[in-house]
């Protein structure tokens, strides 16, 4: 009796028999056997399961080779960083999903030195004892900011969450509704205030509060009073609130320490460089703040950092709460922090060597330049697909900093030609196409558009170069 045909699963091979194939036995020198084998394994098992699921059509090529490749295609994919670069072309320049600000490479330097030995980073060298970690930021900090002390943590949260543990455990915090604002990722600050152990007392109503509602908040178990820059919204019309000034005043009237988080906290006038106006760190202090509190990856344009500024006595009673230690930075955001502090002391050249000052003040003018080069390399890619035009746009800052404020710029946009009913899923294979590219590209879609702002692109050799490997699986340029 003939023997039945061989099912297309009977034909695959052996785990052993692929790992020896010549293409495969390379590719354990590269990765090791481990890592290859695991990658055979999980390739075996997608092709058996095609098999099983084809009736009808071609059926996938079993050959050696084919094999191999999906193999070493399999390894490059689970190599690949799960943290990596992206081109932020989406308008906004401090983007919270994407990293917020860029670093200057000065700063990068920095991390890689201390990153790759020994440092004092808690050694004093001179005296040969255990130092502080924050002395390698405070002198800095107190020199741009006018404050007596400061301290670092891991983020802004952070440092509200350590102040108000610090100096308000079991007691009440006065806060106008107007500012009990909530940032991304559906954190609250009454949620924060809960946390930190201290009781919200909410003053005045969302648009109007008053230096009484204030007063009449104080009370025997008050711990401070609370102001919280609202930077990320604006509430127009019939409003009012409280000057810090007025508040300070309050607080000090009845021997109360006087808190404002800044959140963003510039540390330069913006309006010397032709933006609007953010308050600073040094102005608040200068109106009467005993603690001010604000990022260092935001307007700072450093690294992922809580910054604590004030008053010594505060200060130390903050760095005294075990808090501090689980809150503190390492090593790496101090070396870089310490740099682009640095760099403020030379603030005719900020805007050149600070990347997030550099990016919001650059000119519209040489953004349009830059999106004229590029729309050629793009209209190329996209002949008969969709059509590619300069535009001008607006960006923003990003990650709350003043919300309402737009820059001029301007955009290379793609617009797909397709009929309205086939235009989103268009849009949305464009926008795959660039997250696709070796550096993934990140842009927005808008009014039937994919927009590219140019407004972030520092890169712009890096970003062409890849142009030629856009691809929309057959529906467009290949």
């Amino acid at each position: 009796m003939a023997n039945a045909a061989r099912s297309p699963q009977a034909s695959l091979p052996s785990v052993d028999r692929v790992l020896n194939l010549p293409g495969v036995a390379s590719l354990i020198a590269a990765h090791g056997r481990t890592p290859v084998t695991n990658s055979v394994r999980a390739v075996l098992a997608e092709l058996r399961a095609n098999l099983a699921a084809a009736e009808s059509g071609p059926l996938p090529d079993l050959s050696d080779d084919a094999i191999a490749a999906r193999v070493a295609r399999t390894l490059e994919a689970r190599a690949q960083p799960s943290l990596r670069p992206v081109f932020n072309l989406t308008g906004t320049v401090l983007h919270t999903n994407l990293g917020r600000a860029m670093l200057p490479i000065e700063a990068t330097q920095a991390i890689a030195q201390v990153a790759k030995g020994a440092s004092n980073l808690e050694f004093d060298i001179e005296t040969g004892r255990r130092g502080d970690r924050d002395s390698h930021l405070e002198a800095l900090f107190c020199e741009l900011t006018g404050a007596a002390a400061a301290t670092v943590v891991n983020n802004n949260a952070a440092a509200v969450l350590l102040v108000l543990n610090s100096l308000a455990l079991r007691k009440e915090v006065p806060v106008s509704r107007g500012e009990l604002i909530e940032i991304g990722g559906a954190f609250r600050m009454p949620d924060i205030m809960s946390r930190a152990g201290s009781k919200l007392v909410e003053v005045g109503t969302t648009n109007r509060t008053h230096p009484r509602d204030y007063e009449n908040a104080v009370g025997p178990r008050t711990a401070l009073i609370m102001k919280v820059h609202t930077s990320n919204y604006v509430v127009e019309g019939f409003t009012a609130d409280v000057a810090e000034k007025q508040l300070a005043e309050i607080a000090h009237g009845h021997e109360l320490p006087f808190v404002v988080d800044l959140g963003a906290g510039s540390l330069i006038d913006l309006e010397t460089y032709g933006l609007p106006h953010e308050p600073t760190v040094a102005e608040t202090l200068a109106n009467g703040a005993d603690l001010v509190t604000f990022s260092g990856d935001k307007l700072l344009g450093g690294p992922q950092a809580g910054i604590i500024a004030g008053r010594a006595d505060l200060i130390a009673r903050i760095k005294r709460n075990p808090m501090k230690r689980a809150l503190r930075c390492d090593k790496m955001t101090i070396a870089a922090l310490e740099v682009v502090l640095r760099l403020y002391g030379d603030p005719d050249r900020l805007a050149q060597r600070l990347p997030v000052i550099g990016l919001l003040s650059r000119p519209q003018e040489e953004i349009e330049q830059a999106a004229r080069r590029i729309a050629p390399l793009l209209e190329a890619r996209f002949a008969g697909v969709a059509s590619v035009e300069v535009a001008p746009c607006q960006s923003q800052i990003g990650s709350g900093s003043l919300p309402v404020e737009r820059l001029e710029s301007a955009a290379v946009t793609i617009a797909p030609r397709t009929g309205k009913r086939g235009t989103g899923r268009a849009l949305k294979r464009i926008a795959a196409a660039f997250r696709g590219l070796p550096i993934p590209v990140i842009g927005r879609i808008h009014d039937d558009r994919f927009i590219l702002d140019l407004r972030c692109l520092t890169d712009e050799e890096d970003f062409c170069s890849q142009l030629s490997e856009l691809s929309l699986d057959g529906d467009g340029p290949q």
